[in-house]
């Protein structure tokens, strides 16, 4: 798919399964051209055939397939997606995960910190000529940059500037609880510096979704997970389907939603000072790693 600039254009990420899958399937029933990315060439493949063969004449759905566990291959997918679209008006940065334990990647970080966290977070800057070209042509507010984070940031006691990916902890879920709470302190500092420029950045938590999201956590998550009041990913899909088009939430970015209303984060979510530093270390992180 090359698109022009007279149809919306959505980039999802995670959307050959659970919350992503049903949001691109949302979108392209709406009319939307969108481009998933998924990890897993069966499911990518699978999302691909199935959203395709439904969408309408006005709509079209492509698939790429890139690992964010590692910068280098988002990255790649970042100039593929450039590369077929010179705009796009909605980015939702859903791709995640939870990990059992700390894995370190071929490239030195910290796994559950890399998908959760750098990989939206260069993803975003490498589709920001896309976002702001689009942003240039529309009303102010229309162009927007979503994450999907959750409500466990809030056990969060807030990131640890000396080992910021966590790399010399070994506690169990940890990492996760600060991979949420970076995503919220992100949207935070990306939505002060892109406001100016018409973009709007909003976070959402889905809530407990029946999907494979927890396949490589531990026990105990996975029965986190199990237990409780699960809901179908159609209904986080809905929230940011919602999120994407709706007139009000086009405004005031650096919110909180779930269920299509505002939620207030926790205290420590809500820090400037640690959103900006956020910002500056995940900079000199990717830097690092020569991105």
């Amino acid at each position: 798919m090359t698109s022009g600039t007279d149809r919306p254009v959505a980039v999802v990420t995670g959307a050959s399964s659970g919350i992503g899958r049903s949001t691109a399937r949302k979108l392209v029933a709406a009319g939307w051209h969108v481009i998933g990315v998924g990890r897993d060439p069966v499911r990518s493949a699978d999302a691909e055939a199935e959203i395709s063969s439904a969408a309408p004449d006005s709509a079209s759905f492509t698939m790429l397939r890139a690992d964010f566990d590692l910068m280098s291959e988002v990255a790649r997918v970042a100039t593929e997606i450039m590369s077929r679209t010179a705009t796009v008006d909605v980015l939702i940065n859903n791709a995640g995960g939870v990990r059992d334990r700390v894995i370190v990647t071929a490239e030195g970080t910290e796994a559950t910190f890399a998908a959760n966290h750098l990989a939206p977070f260069l993803l975003t800057r490498e589709l920001m000529p896309a976002l702001t070209s689009r942003a240039a042509q529309s009303p102010p507010g229309t162009v927007r940059v979503i994450a999907v984070s959750s409500t466990a940031h809030r056990s969060s006691p807030g990131l640890d500037w000396t080992d910021l990916q966590g790399l010399g902890k070994s506690r169990y879920g940890v990492h996760y609880l600060d991979a949420k709470l970076a995503n919220l302190l992100y949207t935070r500092e990306l939505a002060r510096r892109v406001t100016p420029d018409g973009i709007v950045a909003q976070a959402m938590h889905p809530g407990v979704v029946a999907s494979n999201f927890s396949t490589h956590a531990n026990e105990i998550m996975q029965a986190h997970m199990a237990a409780g009041d699960q809901v179908s990913p159609d209904e986080p899909a809905d929230t940011l389907l919602w999120l994407a088009t709706a007139p009000e939430v086009g405004r005031a970015g650096g919110r909180y939603f779930h269920r299509m209303a505002e939620v207030i984060p926790a205290d420590v979510a809500l820090d400037d000072i640690a959103a900006a530093r956020l910002w500056e270390e995940s900079e000199k992180l990717l830097a690092s790693l020569g991105h």
